[in-house]
């Protein structure tokens, strides 16, 4: 029997939530520091300079746009965990970002790198709970999916290389700041999503490490 089938459905759930939210918290840390963030983050977040809006109203934009695509191309990467991340990322991006204009209304250096490691560690660690609940994809992760596996175009990271690159090209040109935290996240992501899947989001799920 598929392991996943012996998870409890409240874990994954559960697991779901927490890794949008805390993924969200961690994107509001981003662009607060504004030393650079994730590929995604820096596309929305210039989409939503050039309309003078928040983050949270073209997330859901950008972000329902693109998985009305995977609905009608490959919608068997639509699950829970895509609806949750569809209404509870920009939300709770727009939350961190609140509370941290509150208390640091002008960091310093040492607070933006604070809040750099913050989002950086803390992303890795709600993708890795997020993916390891299996739920859904997002639905900027589908389009990469569809173009490796459907569609057969390239590997799937050299698809991802792509639109990673063309988020942060676009972000560029809207004005975000490209900088460490942009180039930290493209580099080191995986293998600290990884040490996550294998040290915490596995033996939380199923109660054990699993064999590889």
């Amino acid at each position: 029997m598929d392991k996943k089938e012996n998870a409890p459905m409240w874990k994954r759930i559960a697991m779901s939530f927490f890794g949008v939210i805390i993924t969200g918290f961690c994107i509001g840390a981003f662009q607060k520091a504004n030393l650079g963030a994730d590929p995604f983050t820096c596309f929305v977040t210039g989409i939503a300079n050039i309309f003078h809006s928040t983050y949270s109203v073209f997330y859901l934009i950008v972000t329902g746009t693109l998985l009305v695509g995977v609905f009608f191309v490959e919608r068997h990467y639509i699950g829970i965990a895509t609806l949750i991340n569809l209404f509870f990322t920009g939300m709770a991006a727009d939350f961190m970002k609140n509370l941290l204009d509150g208390f640091f209304p002008a960091p310093g250096m040492a607070a933006r790198i604070g809040m750099m490691l913050f989002g950086i560690f803390g992303t890795c660690l709600g993708a890795s709970v997020y993916f390891t609940a299996d739920l859904g994809v997002s639905a900027y992760d589908a389009w990469s999916l569809i173009a490796a596996y459907k569609y057969k175009l390239l590997a799937f990271r050299v698809c991802r290389i792509i639109s990673d690159s063309i988020c942060v090209l676009t972000g560029f040109i809207c004005h975000v700041t490209i900088g460490a935290g942009t180039v930290i996240t493209a580099l080191f992501m995986g293998p600290v999503v990884q040490w996550f899947n294998t040290n915490l989001s596995e033996p939380f799920l199923y109660g054990h490490k699993l064999d590889r």
